[in-house]
């Protein structure tokens, strides 16, 4: 820290040294950034957190105006403020860079050997920001993906109320509409509420040697009628020796949500087929498909909760836009990870990686 000069102070210089060296230990001791402002607006102290939160290339802060490492204007008129008036104030900093900062930010009057200073100490709020944002974002779309079959299922139970009841003709399938949008708002209840138990720790793999063909032949039973539809082809290539060491349930769980998204997102008459491979101690299982693929900016993200590589044929498809999400979770629940690699006009891979052991 930079000696703080008081020409009217009257402490011995060893005294002055001692407190000093205490003010810089108290500094850097603490965890949030702290910035030691005089009346010139220029940084007299600053502690570690605080240069490696603002120096970027400028090396030390001590010496510098205010303005050289932090140009918000609020921020120099609450020092300016406690310099001049003795007056602490609170303030909100948005800090625009690679990566966006958030600090609530305290700033107060600091009288050092008879010098008038501000000190200000900054509270990075970023990841709760985040977070919120995070929040916000899930409720927004949990609402909408709830309010649109809840739209329908009021709709046609209007109808239904309005004589449409003993319309013997339309009657039932006004019910099958409305039965089908309720499945729908079921479905994704399930798979919040998965989800939200995976998120908080509350679910656990109980990992056994599973026969893994026989588990994808149980998936592809459970989805034939839907795959039958489009004239998709269901394809396992897993050998009836081949055992992965696994949650047999949460292992049958991520198949479905693939293979499921696999035939939904794939071309009519095309293919999915479910492969194993053992590499650098890792089980691969892969699930491919023969559709249009997914553009690389997307495919980082498709396994963000809600995200939608292509919203319109979602909706027209269904699906929660939960499942990928799913399968991330329960994958690194195992001790392994999931990826997509696409090929525009050819379909798209997706790979479970688990331990052999």
């Amino acid at each position: 820290m930079r000696p703080l000069e008081s020409p009217a102070s009257n402490a011995r210089p060893a005294e002055q040294s001692a407190s000093r060296a205490i003010l810089r230990g108290l500094l850097n001791a603490a965890r949030e950034a702290v910035l030691i402002v005089d009346s010139d607006m220029r940084i007299a102290a600053a502690n570690r957190p605080a240069s490696e939160a603002f120096a970027r290339n400028l090396g030390s802060l001590e010496s510098r105006r205010l303005s050289e490492i932090i140009r918000d204007f609020s921020l120099h008129q609450a020092f300016r403020k406690a310099v001049a008036d003795e007056a602490a104030s609170d303030i909100k900093l948005d800090l625009i860079g690679t990566e966006n900062q958030n600090y609530d930010v305290h700033i107060a009057p600091l009288d050092l050997e008879g010098g008038r200073y501000a000190i200000g100490v900054f509270y990075d709020v970023t990841p709760i920001e985040r977070l919120e944002r995070v929040r916000q974002e899930f409720l927004s779309n949990i609402s909408h993906e709830l309010r649109t079959p809840l739209t329908s299922i009021m709709a046609f139970v209007e109808t239904l109320e309005d004589g449409a009841i003993d319309d013997k003709e339309n009657n039932r399938r006004f019910l099958s509409v409305i039965r089908r949008n309720a499945e729908k708002m079921n479905i994704l209840i399930a798979d919040i509420l998965v989800l939200s138990l995976i998120e908080s720790g509350n679910v656990s793999v109980d990992k056994t040697g599973v026969r893994l063909a026989h588990h994808i032949e149980d998936v592809f039973t459970s989805l034939s009628s839907r795959a039958a539809e489009r004239n998709i082809e269901l394809v396992n290539e897993v050998g009836d020796d081949i055992r992965v060491l696994a949650d047999a349930g949460r292992l049958e769980q991520m198949l479905t949500n693939l293979i499921d998204n696999a035939i939904k997102f794939n071309r009519e008459g095309g293919s999915v087929t479910v492969a194993y491979e053992e590499r650098d101690g890792r089980s691969l299982i892969t699930v491919a498909d023969t559709g249009e693929g997914i553009l690389n900016s997307h495919l980082q993200r498709i396994f963000e909760r809600f995200y939608r590589a292509d919203r319109g044929r979602t909706r027209e498809i269904g699906g929660t836009g939960l499942g990928l999400a799913i399968v991330k979770h329960l994958a690194r629940l195992h001790g392994g990870e999931v990826s997509a690699a696409s090929t525009l006009g050819k379909g798209t891979t997706f790979t479970i990686e688990l331990p052999v052991n």
